[in-house]
């Protein structure tokens, strides 16, 4: 499985920048940076906070920690009209084309200093003119491909159903509202695997507030940026760009005490990172032992085999028992050893549907 991508997008001057290269100095072991020019976007992998493994490695004394990690594709300022072609336009779209989410900035916050390109601050409109030029574009696309499915539809039949399910999608967008709020049967989602719509993806709404505001979530742009968020069953993370920069210059410990003065319990940007890994349906596996303690990602409801072949494909062609072990049991139990003479190590086979936090022991021949 390829690495899953959150596509980061807000128009220009909301914070998008800060969040990203705030994402990035979370000291990344393997921060990948390209240069941002008009064409490509910079990408950044980040590992997903887990205290977990810390625990883990403390019972197996691991030499060391490998946590799961997510990728972040900062894109390009999107402007009115890009799906015409206004800004970086075309590139813009595609690149979010190729993401699997997408993290929405929103500007929540009040600042002379900081222009906004509207002149002022509405978190809705704001999310509105984005959301437009991402349906304008799917409809650019569905309307394309409506044409040359009619065409081709004369001569055979079996692309009839194909081509309804795209008219269906046409009328949605028209009412300027995204595929993801589209209800489609199973059958209609088959048919629609070909085509990438940018407004099918699942979104999370970043909300950029004050350090004021922060701390006590009492925004009236914070409120309706959340009531417009649950409308749509996307979820909303509060987050202080200003105060992420200043978090990320500190070390871990500095960090945390800082946070506690303040009565916050952990950076923005870990929720973030947490949320866009569950927005993407991703779960972890853990591995642990002397040399290493060690979070493996998989897709929620892959079966042992699947999560095997992670490790190594010959691990997934020779399987012959997965053993596993809940994280509480581990921690309970203190280890492995002490979680089997409990009785609780089970024996699972390879259609077993691994847990999020299973510690496997894979044997295989």
């Amino acid at each position: 499985m390829t690495q899953l991508s959150c596509g980061i997008v807000g128009l220009p001057n909301v914070g998008k920048s800060t969040l990203f290269n705030a994402l990035l100095k979370k000291k990344q072991a393997g921060a990948a940076n390209f240069p941002f020019c008009t064409i490509d976007p910079n990408v950044g992998i980040v590992d997903v906070p887990d205290p977990r493994l810390e625990t883990l490695s403390g019972i197996s004394k691991s030499k060391k920690l490998l946590p799961a990690t997510m990728t972040f594709v900062d894109i390009a300022g999107l402007v009115k009209g890009a799906s015409k072609g206004e800004g970086l336009g075309n590139q813009f779209l595609a690149n979010i084309r190729e993401t699997d989410a997408i993290v929405h900035v929103v500007r929540c916050f009040e600042d002379d200093e900081v222009i906004h390109v509207e002149g002022k601050i509405d978190p809705i409109s704001d999310i509105e003119v984005i959301n437009l030029e991402l349906i304008l574009a799917d409809l650019q696309m569905t309307e394309n491909s409506l044409q040359k499915i009619e065409r081709q539809a004369k001569g055979k039949k079996d692309l009839i159903p194909v081509l309804n399910a795209l008219k269906k999608v046409s009328e949605h967008l028209n009412q300027s509202l995204p595929v993801r709020a589209l209800e489609l049967t199973d059958e209609e989602k088959e048919h629609l695997t070909p085509y990438q719509f940018i407004t099918a993806k699942r979104v999370i709404y970043a909300a950029n507030l004050s350090e004021e505001e922060i701390l006590s979530l009492d925004s009236p742009h914070y409120k309706t940026v959340c009531d417009y968020a649950q409308k749509e069953g996307s979820q909303v993370i509060p987050f202080c760009a200003k105060l992420e920069e200043e978090l990320v210059q500190l070390d871990e410990q500095e960090a945390q005490e800082y946070l506690e003065t303040l009565g916050l319990k952990e950076p923005g940007l870990n929720r973030l990172i947490k949320v866009g890994f569950e927005t993407l349906g991703l779960i972890t596996f853990l591995t642990t032992g002397e040399q290493e303690t060690r979070a493996w990602t998989i897709p929620s409801g892959a079966t042992a085999q699947e999560a095997a072949g992670k490790i190594h494909t010959d691990i997934q062609k020779g399987f012959i028992r997965a053993e596993v072990v809940t994280f509480d049991d581990m921690v309970t139990y203190s280890g492995r050893v002490g979680a089997k003479e409990a009785g609780k190590a089970r024996s699972e086979g390879k259609d077993y549907i691994v847990q999020d936090g299973d510690v496997i022991l894979f044997f295989h021949n």
